[in-house]
């Protein structure tokens, strides 16, 4: 509470919903479970990712009650509003009016009855909501990938750990059953010593890049410059944010590099994670990188080909390509395989009837993983300093592959080795508009990296 009050203090917003959240919720307009014993979520950014997974999951949790919904495309947030009523209506009976709207981010976070966020908003927009997030105590949720940058990703990590909120990645792939089953195969030493894995994800979405697209007069429904926030002003186009009035496409700023790395980073949040789980290397990075790819030109400017190989301080190599979904995982007495999502392959028939103390197949699901921490003060499965280390890994084979060479990682000091165009690429200038000047101050200060110049 300590850090809410601190939060409202400094900020000096005054919150402001279209919908008013009563100051009683009634047990009937909830359910069997009282609101002591649920987690008030707020939900930042009502898109695609949000409206589907994300708030379907929270609504039909009985851990959770979703209380405050927010975006910058009106059409949006109302389709949320819709949905959320609709739930808890015919749910319980009668007719609810437990939720409040929000425009700006900053006036959801400014409500103090909100325990937690699930922030599902394009990814340049991440780091920025999540720290303002930890700074107001509110526990993180934090979709993937984890930022446009690693330094911003670093000063995530830190800012949760300081202000001592929850956190989690939010990919679901360790919940998946084959996924966990692969991994706990490994971990009980089917495969015996670990020499290799390589990960494959999918070739870029929403097919070949599109045509030059003329300016547009920016929609009724779209606050476009806060849609920016930390990204610099561009002229709205369609394919630059998302199609209107639909929240079942995937939208075209996650194939724009000032928004989004890419497939490298998005699918890799899945498959990369799986991986360095399996080589219980979730907080190590490896210490080279080189390869070769390929990038869509135009609008549409994300790395769309990459054949990518890492090697750590021990030389296990791990292999990152674009291929189907799965991840292998290669041993001194066979293979396994999983391919997303449920396609568990493996080199001999036997190896499926191993078993040993490692035993994931009470995991749950990544929302209840996010509620059951916070509700008991534990940790999460994939608490954020691993997304960090995962999207790390992603982005330094997207850096490798943009300069044309081999880099070499310095694990603790966090930054490359003796290449000043590389480190010069940790860090992005951010916007200030709509971000709080605390967050300004603490991203400057957790984004800097230390001296390997001999």
């Amino acid at each position: 509470m300590k850090n809410r009050r601190n939060f409202i203090k400094k900020t000096g917003l005054i919150t402001a919903g279209t919908l008013s959240l009563p100051t009683l919720i009634s047990a009937s307009a909830i359910g069997k479970n009282p609101p002591s014993d649920r987690i008030t979520i707020g939900m930042i950014g009502t898109g695609r990712q949000a409206f589907h997974p994300n708030l379907t999951q929270f609504l039909e949790s009985p851990n959770a009650q979703v209380v405050a919904l927010n975006d910058v495309d009106s059409f949006r947030l109302q389709q949320a509003a819709n949905k959320t009523t609709k739930f808890y209506e015919d749910k319980n009976g009668g007719t609810y009016r437990g939720i409040r709207l929000y425009s700006d981010y900053r006036e959801l976070l400014n409500n103090p009855e909100i325990d937690a966020v699930m922030i599902s908003t394009p990814d340049h927009w991440h780091v920025p909501m999540g720290i303002a997030a930890a700074m107001a105590g509110k526990h993180v949720c934090m979709e993937k990938a984890l930022t446009t940058c690693i330094n911003h990703s670093k000063a995530l990590r830190n800012a949760v750990h300081e202000f001592n909120v929850v956190h989690r990645l939010d990919s679901e792939f360790r919940s998946l059953s084959k996924m966990h089953k692969a991994v706990e195969l490994v971990h009980n030493g089917a495969i015996g010593k670990l020499k290799e894995v390589v990960v494959g994800v999918p070739s870029p979405m929403n097919g070949s890049a599109p045509e030059a697209q003329p300016n547009m007069p920016v929609p009724t429904e779209l606050d476009y410059d806060q849609w920016l926030g930390p990204a610099f002003p561009a002229p709205y186009t369609e394919k630059r944010v998302h199609e209107r009035h639909k929240v079942n496409v995937r939208p075209g700023w996650m194939r724009i590099n000032e928004y989004c790395n890419g497939m490298i980073t998005n699918w890799g949040a899945h498959l990369i994670d799986i991986a360095v789980w399996g080589l219980k290397r979730e907080k190590e990075s490896p210490v080279s990188v080189e390869g070769s790819g390929q990038f869509t030109q135009g609008l549409w400017n994300t790395i769309e080909k990459f054949n990518l190989t890492y090697r750590y301080a021990d030389g296990l190599s791990l292999r990152y390509i674009i291929d189907t979904p799965y991840t292998q995982f290669i041993g001194d007495d066979g293979w396994i395989k999983i391919g997303y999502p449920d396609k568990l392959e493996v080199s001999r028939p036997e190896l499926l009837k191993i078993s040993g103390s490692a035993n994931y197949q009470d995991t749950l699901s990544d929302k209840e993983d996010f509620l059951q921490a916070i509700k008991t003060g534990g940790k999460t499965l994939e608490p954020l300093e691993v997304g960090h280390n995962v999207y790390r890994i992603c982005n330094m084979g997207l850096l490798s592959t943009q300069l044309g060479r081999k880099l070499e990682w310095d694990d603790q000091k966090e930054c490359f080795v003796n290449d000043n165009a590389a480190n010069a690429q940790l860090n992005r200038p951010v916007r200030e508009k709509y971000l709080m000047p605390d967050v300004v101050k603490y991203l400057e200060k957790n984004s800097s990296y230390g001296d390997v110049s001999g």
